[in-house]
């Protein structure tokens, strides 16, 4: 049995240690509270305001050949060109002559001709109307990404003494090899078709370069996959 004269000290410590503890909590709670209202925060995208454009489209004449972003081109499926916005990007296409509108995804380069914006699939061209003629005006609008087209870069060389070029695709049609450099072009310089003989298989290498440091080949290598190109960086030939 423990005596009235102990009871208060012992319960008066205790009370004491206990306000101590819960009072060495409020860093934590005050911590937490912070890091849970830093997570409720909405991160707001923006992007750039709805503008006018002349649409174009394409379909059975590029139906399973490449696309700049290394996808095959699927004239059933809701993709475009477009010269500038990354692989990915979604945009909201709407038909400025019948207010009728379609969603796809940019997964290749261009339009090439002169007066053109953008080229639609032929199944997002027909969802507002356009197959019927050769362009139309249009209202585009970004909607987002999917971030899923930003590629990784990979190297395949060994030290650090150059050249060095970046790879971007490697065909056995000239005519694919010609179509991505072309579509290359629109942004970077120094873009080129490397041709040699593999196995006795010839192989059309499009690749950007050359480049005497690996740090400089590696951080532009690093652009154009978060644009949406694959990317592999390689000791280059003395020749371009």
């Amino acid at each position: 049995m423990i005596g009235a004269g102990l009871l208060c000290p012992l319960s008066c410590r205790f009370s004491f240690r206990l306000f101590a503890y819960v009072r060495s909590l409020f860093p934590l709670v005050a911590l937490g509270m912070l890091l849970l209202s830093s997570c409720a925060t909405t991160r707001e995208e923006t992007y750039p305001k709805p503008s006018y454009a002349v649409a174009s489209w394409y379909g059975r004449e590029f139906n399973g050949r490449p696309t700049s972003s290394g996808e095959i081109f699927n004239m059933n499926m809701k993709t475009c060109a477009h010269r500038e916005y990354p692989f990915g990007t979604k945009l909201k296409v709407t038909n400025a002559s019948n207010n009728r509108a379609v969603e796809c995804t940019v997964n290749d380069r261009g339009p090439f001709a002169a007066g053109r914006d953008i080229d639609l699939s032929y199944a997002a061209a027909k969802e507002i109307g356009l197959t019927g003629g050769g362009t139309s005006r249009v209202v585009i609008e970004v909607k987002g990404r999917d971030e899923s087209y930003i590629k990784k870069v990979k190297v395949q060389t060994a030290g650090s003494a150059g050249p060095f070029a970046i790879q971007i695709g490697s065909f056995t049609d000239a005519s694919n090899a010609e179509r991505l450099k072309a579509a290359l072009t629109l942004k970077y310089s120094n873009v080129y078709v490397d041709n040699v003989k593999i196995k006795g298989a010839q192989r059309y290498r499009v690749r950007v370069g050359n480049f005497d440091t690996l740090s400089k080949t590696i951080a532009l290598a690093g652009k154009l996959g978060f644009e949406g190109y694959p990317t592999v960086v390689v000791r280059a030939d003395t020749k371009m």
